[in-house]
């Protein structure tokens, strides 16, 4: 591409000695060209020359990771026109141009202006060109060239983890694959060994290995047993260059664990256990625990427990525990320390998950003996059965004994039993229990219609120990016996047309029985007596029929016919009963169908129905309501109080509230008032209602004023006694009266107020004994003082 351009690109091979090289190509215009490449040395200037190799002009490589303090020299650029006057100018433009690679326009020196990193990028493309300085025109097309980064070992091998953690099975073979760790090495692969990295193990031997290509870590012992050590530290070195001396590397840690494997049986932390249970524990109680140790863990240490000798009863039970895989000894059943007092068990245990790689390390299982004592107790009293059944016909007599429930005390030194009927059970109180012998027998009268079976809780007691009992369940059955007469099975509505004719059907009747006998009920129906109108005709089926006697019947003679019925049943004894069906004569149809059964449905008019003489009914209630609405409402009228007002209701309560003070008080009430009633206001009248009628006054006669006031008052009560002109409301009229004047005078102590000076009670000692304490307390002035 470039005819007339000499490029000369100078290389740094060296680091520690450079040299200093122009490469020149020069394209020539021959049809084979041939090309000179003049390499002059600092160190001895002689011209070297051969042929052409055929190498790629347009591609270049400079050294990462100059440290030196100048810019680093990339090359130079050289035109065929540039006859040094500086009329050409050379540009260069592409990745970096201008500032990580630079150019004088002048001599056409290239120039890295810092540190290259090949890691952040491998080459960098960029295009050159000569100008001419005043026109700018080019002299030369542009021509693009690469320049690759040379790569040097500056990047150490870098782990994909910090920290490995991986798990391997304890008893493994040697070379198990435990994990592979990897390292990589941002450095160039493709040039030297600077990203070629081997793998080498620093700590961790003799346990592990570790492949050096591929990182794979692997177990280099046999037998390493979990139990003797669970956790390894593992630290893998990861080196470049091959792993030759003065490579770079990196380190990383792996933790391992080694998992359990059922490599361990399990044993008793004793060969004998001794354990004592009371022989009153309840059924499933808990004995005593017995435990065994298992190295493993997890379901590695999962065990079972049973019991292969000493229970031939299956007194015992054996559990394990999941939490702690203890074994658990319980009770299955009931203990008696008057039968036997030692149990000795044999007791296995034996791993659940079994490995069946590891059968040589077996058994895994193994053995030990349990002795159990059983120590005596109170027990409670002990029913010969757990429940009873007894069964009685309904009849029996009461006090008749229906069956005897029999308990014992269990222990060596017995005890009498009391024997009593837990009531819950019995609330109607039917039945009662001889304390003694535990008899049980009717104390009301049985009915099996009412209740057939009853379930009573019977409780026997230690004598010497009451909080020692036991229940036991009786279930009493009552039998039937045949008490109970049959009856119709319903009630009949039934009726005959008029138009019926002899031995017509009119009513099939049937009958139930409350008593059930063993060959199932069966009944017979018959008239208590001859009957000429109507008779019974028995299905024999449990039913019978009602049929007519005569042709023709005629309600406005008899309108209701009553036929009592025999009903019997055939149980012994026989029981019976005679049942009343009601027939009602009525008018049918041609058909049969009834029409009226009333008599006096023929005396109403033809032409009214039933619905226009119910709308007339109804007419004349609503009449008859509405004429006493308004009487109501007229009278309620004339009730209403003149007063309206809220505010004036208050003058309709009179107060009485004030206490006389005797009759010489003559300034509280002038008895002249009640001895000449004419000067009371006549005309007053009650304020709360309208007066009914405007009575005459009466007019009473004066009564003179020595008159006494019984007499008063007795002429006053025979007045209004006799006085047809009374109101007719209630009136009370008190006239509180305490007789003669009194030789003690008033002791009313209103008008002691007005008294100058200390009064002299000496006199209430000449009154009696009654006043004997009020002589000593106003009797004399000095007294008073002492208090």
């Amino acid at each position: 591409m470039l005819s007339r351009l000499l490029i000369v690109i100078f290389i740094w091979i060296l680091e520690h000695h450079p040299c200093y090289t122009e490469i020149y190509f020069k394209r020539t215009g021959h049809a084979q060209s041939t090309e000179k490449l003049q390499h002059f040395s600092a160190n001895d200037g002689k011209l070297l020359s051969r042929q052409k190799r055929g190498w790629m002009w347009n591609q270049f490589f400079l050294l990462e990771e100059y440290t030196g303090l100048d810019y680093q020299y990339v090359g130079k650029l050289h035109s065929d026109q540039d006859k040094g006057d500086g009329n050409l100018k050379y540009i260069l433009s592409g990745d970096g141009a201008g500032t990580l690679f630079v150019i004088d326009e002048k001599t056409g020196d290239i120039h890295a202006t810092r540190r290259i990193d090949r890691e952040e990028k491998a080459f960098y493309t960029l295009r050159a060109q000569a100008v001419n300085r005043r026109t700018l025109k080019p002299v030369e097309p542009e021509s693009e060239f690469v320049i690759k980064i040379h790569d040097i070992n500056d990047n150490e091998p870098t782990f994909l983890e910090e920290v490995y953690t991986a798990t391997v099975s304890e008893m493994s073979d040697v070379g198990t694959y435990v994990v592979q760790v990897t390292a990589v090495d941002a450095d160039d692969p493709s040039y030297g060994n600077s990203a070629k990295v081997i793998y080498s193990i620093l700590q961790g031997q003799p346990y592990f290995s570790v492949e050096p290509e591929t990182g794979i870590i692997r177990t280099a012992l046999p037998n390493m047993n979990r139990e003797n050590r669970e956790h390894y530290q593992v630290v893998i070195q990861a080196k470049d260059m091959g792993g030759q001396m003065g490579g770079l590397s990196g380190t990383t840690t792996v933790n391992i664990t080694l998992t359990d494997v059922n490599d361990n049986p399990p044993r008793f932390s004793q060969n004998s256990y001794h354990l004592s249970v009371p022989e009153s524990s309840a059924i499933g109680s808990t004995l005593g625990h017995i435990k065994v140790t298992d190295a493993d863990i997890g379901k590695n240490a999962e065990v079972e427990y049973r019991i292969t000798d000493g229970d031939e009863m299956g007194m015992f039970e054996i559990m394990t525990e999941k939490s702690s895989q203890e074994g658990v000894i319980t009770v299955r059943k009931r203990l008696d320390y008057e039968s036997k007092r030692l149990y000795t068990l044999k007791v296995e245990v034996m791993n659940t998950h079994v490995d069946p790689h590891f059968y040589y390390l077996g058994p895994f299982k193994d053995t030990c003996t349990v002795k159990i004592s059983v120590e005596d107790a109170d027990e409670p009293p002990l029913f010969s059965r757990p429940s009873y059944m007894f069964n009685v016909h309904e009849d029996i007599e009461l006090g008749t004994i229906i069956g005897t429930v029999m308990a014992r005390d269990p222990d060596a030194i017995s005890s009498h039993i009391r024997f009593s009927l837990d009531r819950h059970t019995d609330l109607d109180r039917i039945f009662n229990i001889y304390s003694g012998n535990g008899s049980i027998y009717t104390a009301k009268p049985l009915d099996r219609e009412i209740s057939q079976w009853h379930n009573l809780s019977i409780i026997a007691t230690e004598i010497n120990n009451p909080k020692q009992s036991s229940r036991a369940t009786v279930f009493i059955l009552i039998l039937d016996v045949n008490d109970n007469a049959p009856e119709f099975a319903m009630f009949y509505d039934t009726f005959v047309c008029e138009n019926a004719r002899a031995g017509q059907l009119i009513q099939t009747i049937s009958a139930i029985d409350k008593d059930e006998p063993p060959g199932g009920q069966k009944f017979f129906f018959s008239l208590a007596s001859v009957n000429p109108n109507f008779t019974v005709q028995d299905n024999e089926d449990n039913t019978a029929r009602i049929l007519t006697r005569r042709n023709g019947f005629s309600r406005h003679e008899i309108s209701t016919y009553i036929l009592p019925v025999v009903i019997s049943d055939n149980d012994y004894p026989i029981q019976s009963s005679t049942g009343t069906l009601t027939i009602r004569v009525c008018t049918c149809d041609s058909q049969g169908n009834m029409q009226s059964c009333n008599a006096e449905a023929l005396l109403l008019p033809a032409g009214l129905s039933t619905g226009a003489l119910i709308a007339i009914l109804l007419c004349i209630i609503i009449l008859l309501l509405i004429v006493v609405l308004f009487a109501a409402l007229k009278k309620q009228r004339k009730k209403e109080p003149l007063v309206l007002s809220k505010e004036d209701i208050r003058d309709n309560i009179v107060s009485y509230n004030d206490e006389g003070g005797g009759e010489e008080d003559t300034q509280a009430f002038d008895i002249g008032t009640l001895r000449n009633p004419g000067v009371v206001d006549d005309k007053k009248q009650r304020r709360d209602i309208i007066p009914e009628n405007l009575l005459l006054q009466r007019r009473t006669a004066a009564v003179p004023d020595n008159t006494d006031v019984r007499d008063f008052i007795n002429q006053r009560l025979k007045e209004h006694d006799n006085d047809p002109t009374a109101p007719p409301y209630d009136s009370l009229a008190t006239y509180a009266y305490e007789g003669n004047d009194s030789i003690a005078e008033s002791l009313s102590s209103l008008e002691s107020s007005t008294t100058e000076g200390d009064q002299n009670y000496e006199y209430l000692k000449e009154w009696g004994p009654r006043f004997n304490k009020l002589a000593e307390m106003y009797g004399s002035g000095e007294s008073d003082k002492d208090f």
